[in-house]
């Protein structure tokens, strides 16, 4: 195949793939709206997957007429960001069933995609010869594994993101994975789940004197909602019972939202550990230098942060919920910074085939 028909192979590619990402966003908000629709989830899930084989149809094209790994321009990273939120999309959407992970990923995706195709000038999307900096194996080993990174912790913020609109931003109790195998945490006396609901017959009898503790502050809501049981003490000191009007179906949901954020940050983050200690080492071949401020290695390192305490408050703190979730979504615009926003707002040693 030639090069003028590898480029019009990557013209219909990218076009093809802007539109079943465009399709694949209304299915899945239509299932969201219409749940009693059982076909289409797998409409949504076959229309991810076709799109995530048209991106990568597109890199593997763009690889063979340029010669490099097409990682090179905002053109490149663009599509590539989209094959990488695409692939663990599935991931999750697989790991969690749950078909509504694609009601916050497919309209991100599409974007991007949208962004690539129909706004970036025509010269910004055409390969072009590298630069010398940029013609060595560093170039597949850092830039891949970082945008592979972001990927996985803008689904893991995304994710997050939903759980504070499908919880309405409440201050709920959940099993999160931080608390270990079955979501069991001990009072000192006994074994009580995080998320114990107590049910309205139970809820009568709740301020009653246990032996180890006395529950208060719950009163029956009258229409059979169920309570959720928010914390545990010992002794003469009170539980604190807080009482959610989330239905069990969004319980349900927040939980699975909650658990699979946590775990697709769990994959991003060591991927974006080690694509900064592989650019860290490739600075150091190029420029001398292991770590120059540069700002894309400045919001690099502010990413690392900010995962590093929604990480540390899960598991060593035992946050879950809402407070965990917020630092997560905050994530999701810190990764944007650090992919997108250092190099449109400033120049660096980062700006090379980009903006500046």
């Amino acid at each position: 195949m030639n090069f003028v028909n590898l480029v019009v192979l990557q013209n219909w590619l990218d076009n093809a793939s802007f539109a079943v990402l465009f399709i694949t966003m209304l299915v899945y908000w239509g299932g969201a709206a219409f749940p009693n629709l059982p076909f289409l989830p797998a409409l949504g899930t076959a229309g991810m997957a076709i799109a995530n084989l048209c991106i990568a149809t597109l890199l593997g094209a763009r690889w063979i007429e340029a010669g490099y790994f097409p990682l090179s321009n905002l053109y490149e990273s663009l599509f590539f960001l989209a094959w990488g939120i695409t692939t663990i999309h599935l991931i999750a959407e697989n790991t969690s069933r749950s078909r509504l992970v694609g009601v916050a990923t497919a309209p991100v995706t599409m974007g991007i995609t949208a962004f690539a195709t129909l706004t970036l000038p025509s010269q910004m999307q055409n390969a072009e010869p590298l630069v010398p900096a940029l013609k060595s194996n560093w170039l597949m080993m850092h830039v891949s594994v970082m945008m592979l990174s972001y990927s996985a912790l803008m689904v893991g913020s995304l994710l997050a993101i939903a759980f504070l609109v499908v919880t309405k931003g409440q201050d709920i109790q959940l099993q999160g994975s931080s608390f270990g195998a079955g979501g069991y945490r001990s009072n000192g006396y006994r074994l009580h789940k995080a998320n114990e609901l107590v049910t309205e017959p139970s809820v009568s009898n709740i301020a009653e004197n246990n032996g180890y503790g006395r529950y208060e502050g719950v009163s029956s809501n009258g229409n059979g909602r169920a309570a959720v049981l928010n914390a545990v003490t010992t002794g003469a000191e009170a539980v604190k019972v807080s009482v959610s009007n989330l239905s069990p179906q969004r319980l349900s949901l927040a939980e699975t939202l909650d658990n699979i954020s946590y775990r697709i940050i769990g994959l991003g983050f060591p991927l974006l550990t080690i694509g900064i200690i592989a650019g860290a080492v490739w600075a150091n071949e190029a420029w001398g230098s292991y770590w120059s401020w540069d700002p894309k290695e400045t919001w690099a390192l502010i990413t690392w942060l900010v995962f590093t305490a929604y990480l540390h408050a899960r598991i060593t703190r035992g946050w879950q919920g809402r407070r965990p979730a917020i630092i997560a979504a905050s994530g999701f615009f810190v990764v944007w910074i650090c992919y997108l926003g250092v190099n449109l707002l400033g120049k660096g040693l980062h700006s090379y085939g980009w903006f500046f």
